[in-house]
């Protein structure tokens, strides 16, 4: 048996350097906090003998000489040996869950403030790292009028919200996203909300999706009821040849084949928009139903294209709102509108003017409490929440 002390300034520290030294195999049999960091006794081929008399005897060098000369070892049977890594993986888990909980309990004392912040933050299921990363910019002052909604007021503020110009000034949109995220009913949204404000002549309809049985006639039935023209494209060459056509129009909107952060084909239809409308301002559809991993690799997949913001679509169809913000907020995407139903085009709403709704929105799904009754004090605490920072 080969028993050696480590010292290290964290029990994971100490863990990795006994990996290392001893391999998976080790024991580890008692851990101590010091003046130094944690202190651990780790051994190989652990007698439970042997350790005793060790620790009967202080001064005794920690690497047991064998009495007499070591006989053939014994390899245990693979049964057995899943076990013991079982068992060790299961051990090494609780001590880091462990100090985890003494760190943070230490943390909660020192700085309530930002404990209140981070539990209130995952209690409304917006992920860890997020929330981490949240409750650090808790100010350390702040006089809310309603203190429990400091943490809603700054989750609030940091929402990346942006006011899209393409109702307003027009240009070219295009909209990407994964098959069934409501990129076509965003599209036809979009179009109308041009056509109330400016009319049809100006406006153009483009599809690029030749996969989806059915996708280019659902376009054109909306661009009938609009009375706009809708034109069709297959590749990069072709749809900058319909752009070129296009060109005196004031507002053309693409829409693009719905393709799996994990289909081997959407890297063509990426680089087909990349090159065909290289001018085109891209607008990411998220659907806010999804789970969190799954959104977590739209957002990876499509950042190649370089989306100037992203639209959540959806809204009303999420049980919980707290892994779609916590996407945005983790890879920075500017959230331009917000879709909660099939109206056209009442369901889509522009972000900066449903910031406090979106939270609010996100604490009713999550809590399951009445949203409207705090809106008031929210949206103070907003302003409170700034100033303090």
């Amino acid at each position: 048996m080969k028993i050696k002390r480590y010292t290290a300034p964290s029990m994971r520290a100490a863990l990795v350097l006994v990996r290392a030294e001893q391999g998976a195999d080790a024991v580890i049999l008692s851990s101590r906090r010091g003046d130094d960091g944690i202190e651990v006794i780790a051994a190989v081929d652990y007698d439970e003998a042997l350790f005793a008399d060790a620790k009967r005897q202080p001064n005794a060098p920690l690497i047991a000489a064998p009495a007499t000369a070591p006989a053939a070892p014994t390899r245990p049977d693979a049964a057995e040996y899943s076990a013991m890594q079982r068992e060790l993986a299961d051990l090494r888990r609780m001590l880091e869950t462990g100090l985890a909980g003494m760190s943070w309990n230490d943390r909660r004392g020192r700085e309530p403030p930002k404990a209140c912040v981070l539990d209130k933050l995952m209690a409304m299921d917006i992920a860890p790292d997020v929330a981490r990363t949240l409750a650090e910019l808790t100010p350390q002052r702040s006089t809310p009028d309603n203190p429990s909604l400091s943490p809603l007021a700054l989750l609030a503020r940091h929402l990346p919200i942006v006011n899209d110009p393409t109702c307003v000034a027009g240009g070219m949109t295009a909209v990407v996203g994964p098959t069934g995220a409501g990129k076509t009913t965003t599209i036809a949204k979009l179009a109308a909300r041009w056509c109330m404000q400016h009319g049809c002549e100006d406006l153009a309809l483009v599809s690029t999706d030749s996969f989806r049985i059915g996708a280019r006639e659902q376009l054109m039935a909306y661009a009938r009821i609009l009375g706009a023209p809708m034109h069709a494209a297959s590749g990069a060459k072709e749809l900058a040849r319909v752009l070129e056509r296009l060109q005196d129009k004031k507002l053309i909107l693409i829409d693009t084949a719905g393709m799996g952060p994990r289909d081997v084909r959407l890297t063509e239809q990426l680089a087909a928009l990349k090159y065909g409308a290289a001018r085109a301002r891209v607008l990411l559809a998220l659907p806010a139903q999804a789970e969190g991993q799954a959104l977590d690799e739209i957002a990876c997949a499509f950042v190649r294209v370089k989306p100037a913001a992203c639209v959540l679509t959806k809204v009303d169809e999420a049980a919980s709102l707290g892994p779609v913000i916590s996407t945005v907020l983790r890879h920075k995407l500017k959230i331009a509108y917000i879709c909660d139903g099939q109206r056209i085009p009442e369901d889509l709403h522009a972000s900066h003017l449903k910031r406090i709704w979106l939270v609010r929105s996100a604490r009713k799904l999550a809590q399951r409490l009445p949203a409207a009754r705090d809106g008031a004090y929210l949206a103070r605490d907003v302003g409170g929440v700034a100033a303090h920072a």
